[in-house]
């Protein structure tokens, strides 16, 4: 977009824009882009940034039309490209949108949230999945109980210390994916129990030549549970290090078996792997799609 003829040369006016705001050490960064493009382009949908920018400059106060100096880029960016700083802000910053728009984009995300979270967690007793409603409440009473731990300023005991430890949820919002919300979501409702929750998880039974399993491991394997790389020593140790609970295990001549339970996010590194140090001799086979954790 051009500079107006009548302004000064570090002043550029625009409307109807939407902002995307940084703070980055004492100062504020903006940058201004079209409407609905900025998500667009977060969610790798549009992937130019000449249709998300209204203009390709960065600025301490769009509405004013104050362009950032150079000096202020440089020392809160270091000396990046005018590019790398604007995708940072792009990235990172904090979108600015009107009221109506703010709570239709919250109300999607709450949902696609809630989706997810209902999806994988199951009643630890009944293996039965909740409603949409109920895990909307029961996250409503944890994002209710950390506002008043919040405001407790006083009298805090041992418990209480403990308490703080856990992963408090606060409730949805914009600046987040859904799918990294619910995973904190996740977590928060199974360490604070509002209502009884477990991990959904798949039944496996996993065959593995026994002399596989004492080979030594170059470098532990991922997707494990809870997302770490727990397994050391050999190929037995990782299989085992995928399951959060084993059932059974049993030597049937020259084959290893193992019943136990995973979740549905490890299953793709547990069946990678088997593939990969057993070259296509061992297997995992899903026995149950969708049971929850004995407690």
């Amino acid at each position: 977009m051009p500079v107006g003829v009548f302004q000064p040369s570090n002043q550029i006016r625009l409307t109807n824009v939407s902002l995307v705001r940084m703070k980055k050490g004492k100062k504020r960064f903006e940058i201004a882009c079209y409407k609905n493009k900025v998500l667009e382009y977060r969610n790798k949908i549009e992937t130019d940034l000449s249709n998300v920018l209204q203009i390709e400059n960065v600025f301490l106060n769009v509405s004013k039309g104050q362009v950032a100096p150079k000096a202020d880029l440089e020392k809160a960016f270091g000396k990046k490209p005018i590019e790398d700083i604007i995708t940072d802000i792009l990235e990172n910053g904090e979108l600015q949108v009107g009221e109506k728009e703010r709570n239709a984009e919250l109300e999607r995300t709450k949902n696609e949230v809630i989706d997810i979270v209902a999806g994988k967690l199951v009643d630890p007793k009944t293996k039965r999945v909740y409603t949409t409603g109920m895990i909307e409440k029961a996250l409503d009473q944890l994002s209710s109980q950390a506002a008043a731990q919040q405001s407790e300023k006083e009298g805090a005991t041992e418990n209480d210390t403990k308490a703080k430890e856990l992963p408090k949820w606060t409730g949805i919002v914009t600046t987040k994916s859904s799918k990294s919300q619910a995973l904190f979501a996740m977590k928060a409702l199974i360490a604070h129990q509002p209502i009884p929750v477990a991990r959904m998880q798949m039944k496996l039974r996993v065959t593995c030549p026994t002399s596989v399993l004492k080979q030594a491991l170059k470098n532990a394997p991922k997707g494990q549970a809870d997302g770490e790389d727990k397994a050391s020593g050999t190929v037995k140790d990782a299989i085992l290090a995928f399951m959060e609970k084993v059932e059974s295990q049993d030597v049937m001549g020259a084959e290893w078996e193992a019943v136990g339970f995973v979740e549905p996010g490890s299953f793709k590194g547990l069946n990678e792997f088997i593939e990969s140090q057993t070259k296509g001799r061992g297997n995992v086979e899903v026995l149950e799609m969708a049971v929850g954790a004995d407690d």
